[in-house]
């Protein structure tokens, strides 16, 4: 990034590029959350399976985010590792999504079971959310957002 791409983005005339990747289960709502968040007018109605993986974009308040949405079928998710940089002190931000039903696993479970206090080498985060209704994904990409523009690259 050149110096008048920097000012820029300090005087908040142009965001900050990022790219996100997006991993989770089949059926886990991951392309749902990304659809909810994008600006309303350019939310898809009808939300299908990925195949593969796809590309979307959405803004923050001070952030360009490109996601791309890797699909969590198990024939794909040899992919993921391609995708992903170990070796980096990237954000992680776990969304414990669906918590509109009525079987759903609380955040704090969901993280006692993937074990996640043994990440010692990365920030993480978790949040509960609904993402059908748009619940607790603000909170997740406020935290991301805090942990990019922090984060020496």
């Amino acid at each position: 990034m050149g110096l008048l791409d920097r000012l820029s983005v300090l005087l908040g005339l142009k965001k900050k590029e990022v790219h996100v990747l997006c991993l989770g289960l089949d059926n886990s709502g991951k392309t749902t959350i990304i659809n909810k968040l994008k600006p309303s007018n350019a939310q898809s109605q009808n939300i299908l399976p990925t195949i593969g993986f796809s590309i979307e974009k959405f803004k923050s308040s001070s952030l360009s985010f490109t996601v791309f949405d890797m699909s969590g079928q198990g024939r794909y998710r040899n992919l993921w590792e391609h995708y992903y940089i170990k070796h980096r002190r990237i954000p992680i931000l776990f969304f414990a999504n669906k918590m509109d039903l009525r079987d759903a696993v609380t955040s704090v479970k969901v993280s006692q079971l993937l074990c996640l206090e043994n990440i010692k080498d990365k920030p993480w985060h978790i949040c509960a959310s609904d993402a059908i209704k748009g619940e607790g994904l603000q909170e997740g990409v406020d935290w991301l957002q805090d942990q990019i523009q922090t984060v020496k690259t």
